[in-house]
């Protein structure tokens, strides 16, 4: 081939491949929808790449440009996506139409990652609904009850664990590290039936897997090639978890599904729900993957996601002593009204305790946007009071801000300041507030999820004492290497076991929770 003709197609290439990238970048332009003009290839995620901002910061950014619109472009990478910013229309398109956006984007990769894509966030249509109508009813205020008992004793040994090692000295703490140890205790036995003690041995399989796995957004570059453009993933064989990690948590669930069969072992939890369908010949049946699949997702949610809360809620009343010192003075209260064996009911009903988390849910709520993808044409109503209706089609994407609604002067007062009384006074809207998500989407486990991060709370509070290190970040900046919320230098505290007769009755070896 002469010099000159090779020359040739690498310019046509070239010029095919401009127009190519323009024409998918023109797609709000044409539509005359509010955006801001996008890089080219990297759309809208550009400062998050190139980690000049988090992905929140990102988002938010571009949702304070456009104050006055019901909704606004966005491009991730060459994807155009819809953001919602009226909380009026995110209900009609989450809740009132639910059927037109019942789904979400595939996250994971069907062909690099068979079995994790088969989870209950990932799965869609009729499969989605049969599964979440499945596993619905592990998360029962009954069934959570039942297991109330379980987490308080998880608690107890990581509340007595921490005013042990510290002493009336101090110790300064990765409060990811300790927490991410409670969270897999509690998962582990709630979930898979499996009693493990992660703070006596930090180093148990069940651990370690479990971190592997929640590690996976740590690479948001994978995960965001493998959402928008799965060939190239797939021909680069990008996998997001690892076989023996996968092997791991099958084998889990293989065994102690073949011991409860010989024992008739029965215990309120997702793997004996899915043992009672497995063999059902109608509609959904199971096996070991799609049992995997499920207990994989809420291992990683469950794990790493109300790790990440718990982190941000001990932070909060960490720095905050005002909070600190009113959090404790109703968990002495409560105490004293349960002669120190608080139950469920009495944990349940604690109103600041349920402030403070919702507080540090609204600021934290572990993501810049919940997503949806349209499967039936809808009109839109016109972003702006001059512009014309949009008709979405089947598999356009869709995002509601929700961290940076929760940070929106309109609907909160001092939004970025924390403030657990304006979940007390009445000031907050619901239809503004969506940490688990919204309509039948929502996290399926958000009442397991409140519970888990109340027990802890109440036992941390009621053994040590929580406050700022030089380690700690004040304020707090969030990370913009990851794709979930982190912050940056991570989290760190000093608690020392706290000097209170209310301390006295864990030091007893007894139980001190009553179902």
């Amino acid at each position: 081939m002469e010099l000159s003709t090779l020359i040739l197609i690498i310019i046509t290439t070239c010029i095919c491949l401009y127009y190519f990238i323009l024409s998918k970048l023109s797609h709000f332009k044409r539509l005359k929808i509010p955006h801001v003009r996008p890089t080219p290839l990297l759309g809208h995620l550009a400062p998050f790449i190139f980690r000049r901002l988090s992905l929140e910061e990102n988002v938010r950014k571009i949702y304070n440009i456009f104050p006055d619109v019901k909704y606004f472009g966005f491009y991730e990478f060459m994807t155009p996506v819809y953001v919602i910013r009226d909380p009026e229309l995110i209900t009609t398109i989450a809740i009132k139409n639910f059927d037109s956006f019942c789904d979400h984007r595939d996250l994971f990769n069907k062909e690099t990652e068979p079995l994790i894509s088969r989870n209950l966030f990932s799965i869609n249509g009729d499969h989605w609904r049969e599964m979440r109508k499945l596993l619905s009813p592990t998360f029962t205020s009954g069934k959570i009850k039942i297991m109330f008992k379980l987490i308080c004793k998880c608690a107890d040994n990581f509340a007595n664990f921490l005013a042990n090692d510290s002493g009336n000295i101090g110790k300064t703490y990765d409060m990811k590290n300790v927490l991410s140890r409670y969270a897999n205790d509690v998962v582990a036995t709630c979930a898979f039936g499996i009693s493990v003690d992660s703070f006596k041995h930090p180093n148990n399989d069940f651990l370690l897997l479990a971190k592997e796995a929640a590690n996976f957004t740590s690479n948001p570059i994978k995960l965001l090639v493998n959402k928008n453009f799965p060939l190239l993933g797939r021909l680069l064989g990008l996998k997001i978890f690892s076989s023996k990690m996968k092997s791991f948590f099958k084998e889990i669930i293989a065994d102690t599904v073949k011991t409860r069969d010989e024992q008739k072992i029965i215990r309120p939890d997702m793997i004996h729900l899915m043992m009672e369908k497995r063999d059902n010949d109608h509609g959904l049946t199971m096996d070991i993957d799609e049992m995997t699949a499920q207990a994989f997702v809420f291992l990683v949610a469950g794990f790493d996601s109300t790790s990440s809360a718990m982190c941000f809620l001990t932070h909060e009343v960490g720095i905050n002593f005002d909070v600190q010192n009113k959090l404790r003075a109703e968990i002495d209260d409560i105490l004293a009204q349960t002669n120190g064996k608080p139950t469920y009911e009495a944990i349940s009903q604690m109103k600041y305790l349920d402030a403070v988390i919702n507080e540090t849910l609204r600021l934290y709520p572990m993501g810049a946007f919940l997503d949806r993808m349209c499967v039936k044409e809808f009109e839109l109503p016109p972003a702006t009071p001059d512009g014309k209706p949009i008709t979405l089609k089947p598999g356009d994407s869709i995002w509601f801000p929700h961290y940076a609604l929760h940070r929106d002067p309109k609907y909160y007062s001092q939004p970025d300041k924390f403030d657990p009384d304006r979940f007390l006074n009445g000031e907050v809207d619901n239809s503004v507030y969506m940490p688990f998500g919204i309509g039948p989407r929502m996290c399926i486990a958000n009442r397991f999820a409140l519970i888990k991060l109340k027990i802890m709370l109440f036992y941390l509070l009621w053994r040590c004492d929580l406050e700022p290190d030089t380690k700690t970040s004040i304020p707090m900046v969030l990370s913009k290497k990851s794709f979930l919320m982190n912050p940056e230098g991570g989290f760190w505290l000093k608690l020392r076991a706290r000097k209170s007769e209310a301390a006295i009755p864990f030091l007893s070896n007894e139980s001190v929770c009553e179902d």
